[in-house]
């Protein structure tokens, strides 16, 4: 079961710790969980913004993507695991996701990603793949089941057909979410609004940008928890 004011994961995509630490601020209880990156990896204070956080009772997806030899890759999520971190990503091939999964540790969870939303499909040709996206997504996700890493990081565009072929104890972590009509913007490419990505079959929305430059974060991450509530009960009731 997934508490559904956790369904949000605010992307704290800013340049320094201390900048992350006042977004937290200003977002207050409106967000239970938060992503942290590339970005702020390479800023001092990573690793304590990480345990600033669990402090701070809030959940923690620390998405820096690892892709390296298998024993290298095993290495670093099982150091993941001692901090703390509730998700990480992986990438790469089969085994690198299977040391992954082999690593992982408490309440450490690992998600393959399958295509990034900046992707559309001219890019997965230009990469050298010789399918639709939709196909990538799905190969993406039956490898990651076999390799028994717990979810996958995909495009709301492709969770419904993902719903339909993979079995629901897989996480779908959906990015690339704008509280607004379903459109292009900036490098995102395959975007979708949390009401349909909800319908579709995600279990969790990361949300970047329209929280951080909101000019209320905390307004703006309550209005988009109300859209999920609603979406989560919409959902439940076709089930029924």
């Amino acid at each position: 079961m997934i508490r559904t004011e956790d369904r949000l994961i605010a992307a704290l995509d800013v340049p320094t710790a201390d900048a992350a630490r006042a977004l937290v601020g200003r977002i207050g209880d409106g967000v239970s969980f938060y992503k942290i990156g590339m970005e702020l990896l390479m800023a001092p204070g990573f690793f304590e913004l990480l345990e600033w956080l669990r402090g701070e009772q809030k959940k923690v997806f620390v998405d820096l993507k690892f892709f390296d030899i298998p024993e290298t890759v095993a290495r670093a999520v099982r150091n993941l695991a001692e901090r703390g971190a509730d998700f990480c990503t992986v990438h790469g091939n089969q085994s690198i996701m299977e040391a992954a999964a082999a690593a992982k540790s408490g309440s450490l969870k690992v998600l393959a990603v399958t295509a990034l939303t900046s992707l559309d499909q001219g890019d997965i040709e230009d990469l050298g793949f010789q399918c639709d996206v939709a196909e990538l997504v799905l190969s993406r996700a039956r490898r990651a089941l076999q390799a028994g890493c717990d979810g996958v990081v995909s495009s709301g565009l492709e969770v419904e057909r993902l719903r339909r072929e993979a079995p629901r104890e897989l996480i779908c972590v959906t990015p690339g979410i704008r509280p607004v009509e379903n459109r292009v913007e900036a490098d995102q490419k395959r975007i979708m609004t949390p009401t349909a990505a909800i319908a579709a079959g995600a279990d969790y929305l990361v949300i970047g940008r329209p929280i951080r430059d909101a000019a209320d974060p905390r307004a703006m991450a309550q209005t988009i928890q109300a859209e999920i509530a609603a979406a989560v009960q919409i959902r439940a009731g076709h089930k029924d």
